[in-house]
């Protein structure tokens, strides 16, 4: 790593964006979850955020991810699990430099295919 990628500071929601829009992407993901805060957020500012289902937080310097997804129903989400958290650790350090100690993927739910 260069002297001036170990001093670029990316922010928590510009990661969880990348997170987002890699998740996206993966086969088997319906679409996003929201939690209690999403909900929060879309209540009183009236849209939703563009990093919807994923939190980030720091845990002994390190960044970890949550995930959270709604599943294509007949999916085999072990491996939408494992093709996420790959997809997500790939984009991010591609987009940003920065690694990601840990992305976990939390199925909120089922989505039967239109």
């Amino acid at each position: 790593m260069t002297e001036a990628q170990e001093s670029l500071k990316v922010s928590d929601e510009i990661i969880a964006i990348c997170a987002v829009n890699a998740t996206r992407r993966t086969d088997g993901v319906a679409e996003m979850a929201g939690g209690f805060s999403d909900l929060l957020n879309k209540s009183l500012l009236g849209r939703e955020l563009a990093a919807k289902g994923v939190r980030v937080s720091q845990v002994d310097g390190e960044r970890e991810l949550d995930v959270y997804i709604i599943a294509e129903y007949g999916c085999h989400i072990p491996s939408v699990a494992w093709d996420i958290q790959e997809n997500v650790k790939r984009e991010i350090a591609f987009m940003t430099g920065n690694r990601i100690q840990a992305v976990n993927i939390h199925v909120q739910g089922v989505k039967a295919n239109d």
